[in-house]
C-alpha cells in the first residue's frame, strides 16, 4: 500500500470518526439514517449522470452490495437499542478486517503478505480489546456484533471486486449511493407505515452534514479498494475508532483509560505496518 492510498484511507477514517460523532447523540435513527440517504442519493445524482455508467459485469456486486448496506444499518441500529455503543462498535469494526480478509483470499485472490497480516491482526485485536471491562450485553448481543460485521465484510468484499470491473470509483459509490437512497425509504415505509420528513433545523443539518461525510467517507475506500488489497486496506479503515475515541474524550467527557490507551496503541503500531511496509 502507497502512502497516498494509506493517507487517504486514514482521512476517511477521520472523517468517519466525525460524522458518526454527529449522530452520536441523536434519538430516532432510523430518521436520521433515512434523512442521511436523501442527502447522499442528491449528491450522487449528478455524478451519475456525469460519469459513464459501470459495465454490466460489475452490476450484481453494485445493486446487492447496496442492498446489504442497507441490512448493515438496520443490523446496527438493532445493536444500538440493545447494548450501548461502547460495548457493540468495537466488536463490530475489529472483526471487519479478519473477515475481509478471509473473503478477498477466497474470492479475489489476495494474498498479504506477513507485514500486513500483522497489522491486520493488531488492528482487530486492539479494537476488541477496546471492550474489556464494559458490560458486553451478554452472547446475544456478541452475536449480533459480529453478524453485522460479517455483513460489512461481505459488502466490502463486492465493492473490491465491483469497483475494479467498473475502473471508476466515483462513478462506482455515486451509483451505490443513489440505490441505497432508493432502498432506506423504502424500509422506513415498511417500519413506520408512512414517509414523514420532520426535525428541527439543527436535527436536519445534523443529518445533512453526516450524509455528505458518509459519501465522502465511502467514496475514498472504495477509490483505495481498486488500487490496494482489500483487508489492509480495511484495517486501516478501521483506526476511526482511534479517532472516535479522542473525539469523544476531548469533546464528549469521556474517560479515556490505560487500558483503551493501550488498545489504541495497538492500533497504531497496526496502521504503521500496513502504511510503512509494500503488501
Amino acid at each position: 500500500m502507497s502512502l497516498g492510498v494509506a493517507g487517504l484511507v486514514l482521512c476517511a477514517a477521520v472523517l468517519h470518526a466525525t460524522w458518526n460523532a454527529l449522530l452520536r447523540t441523536q434519538a430516532d435513527r432510523l430518521w436520521l439514517v433515512t434523512v442521511m440517504s436523501f442527502v447522499s442519493t442528491a449528491i450522487g445524482l449528478p455524478l451519475v449522470i456525469a460519469m459513464p455508467l459501470p459495465p454490466a459485469a460489475a452490476w450484481p456486486y453494485l445493486t446487492v452490495s447496496a442492498a446489504m448496506q442497507v441490512v448493515y444499518t438496520l443490523f446496527l441500529l438493532l445493536c444500538y437499542r440493545v447494548a450501548d455503543l461502547g460495548s457493540v462498535y468495537p466488536v463490530i469494526r475489529g472483526s471487519v478486517p479478519l473477515l475481509v480478509s478471509l473473503g478477498a483470499a477466497l474470492f479475489a485472490g489476495e494474498r498479504p503478505g506477513l507485514p500486513s497480516l500483522l497489522g491486520i491482526g493488531l488492528v482487530s485485536f486492539g479494537i476488541m480489546a477496546m471492550v474489556l471491562g464494559r458490560q458486553s450485553g451478554g452472547a446475544k448481543t456478541l452475536m449480533l456484533a459480529l453478524a453485522t460485521g460479517a455483513i460489512i465484510a461481505t459488502y466490502t468484499v463486492l465493492d473490491g471486486v465491483g469497483v475494479r470491473l467498473t475502473g471508476n470509483s466515483i462513478s462506482y459509490a455515486a451509483w451505490i449511493f443513489v440505490v441505497y437512497g432508493a432502498l432506506v425509504p423504502v424500509v422506513y415505509v415498511a417500519a413506520r407505515g408512512r414517509l414523514v420528513v420532520r426535525g428541527r433545523g439543527p436535527e436536519v443539518r445534523v443529518a445533512a452534514l453526516a450524509g455528505a461525510g458518509q459519501l465522502a467517507t465511502y467514496a475514498m475506500v472504495v477509490w483505495a479498494y481498486r488500487l490496494s488489497p482489500l483487508g489492509p486496506v480495511s484495517a486501516l479503515r478501521e483506526t476511526s475508532v482511534v479517532f472516535a475515541t479522542l473525539i469523544g474524550w476531548r469533546f464528549m467527557g469521556e474517560k479515556l483509560t490505560a487500558a483503551r490507551l493501550g488498545a489504541c496503541a495497538a492500533i497504531a503500531m497496526g496502521a504503521c505496518c500496513l502504511s510503512y511496509f509494500a503488501i
